[in-house]
């Protein structure tokens, strides 16, 4: 079990601390939705927590292959719904700037939709993941 406190501290926004190492970030409310856009709203957490997860994960099975992973970027476009508000859509675009074989891409690529966050999404959130590999 791992503790997050949080802490309303006024005009839409949110302090939060992880318990464990003591970091914390700061939320606002989106600019589309009352708030001043000034820090990242609940739903970028989402997303940022989508993206963060999948690196970590082809990350982790990267490092058991014996492969570096390092400068690999993900971009996370969040787009929202409505009826009622809700995220409807996480795009997913994944950039590893190594070459790496046909076989060990399927690995990673696989390993990618194994995430966590990924995994505990609702069915409704589109989740399209794509793959740009170094040729």
């Amino acid at each position: 079990m791992v503790a997050i406190k949080i802490e309303y501290v006024g005009n839409l926004h949110c302090q939060a601390t992880h318990a464990p190492s003591g970091s914390q970030l700061t939320t606002d409310a989106p600019a589309d939705n009352m708030g001043k856009g000034e820090a990242f709203s609940p739903t970028d957490l989402v997303a940022t927590a989508l993206g963060t997860c999948i690196l970590t994960v082809m990350g982790t099975k990267a490092q058991s292959m014996d492969i570096d992973l390092s400068g690999s970027t993900v971009v996370v476009e969040k787009e929202m719904a409505s009826g009622p508000r809700r995220i409807g859509r996480l795009a997913t675009s994944i950039v590893i700037p190594h070459q790496v074989s046909e076989r060990d891409r399927k690995v990673l690529e696989a390993a990618a939709f194994t995430c966590p966050v990924h995994k505990s999404m609702s069915p409704d959130v589109e989740m399209p993941i794509a793959f740009e590999w170094a040729k």
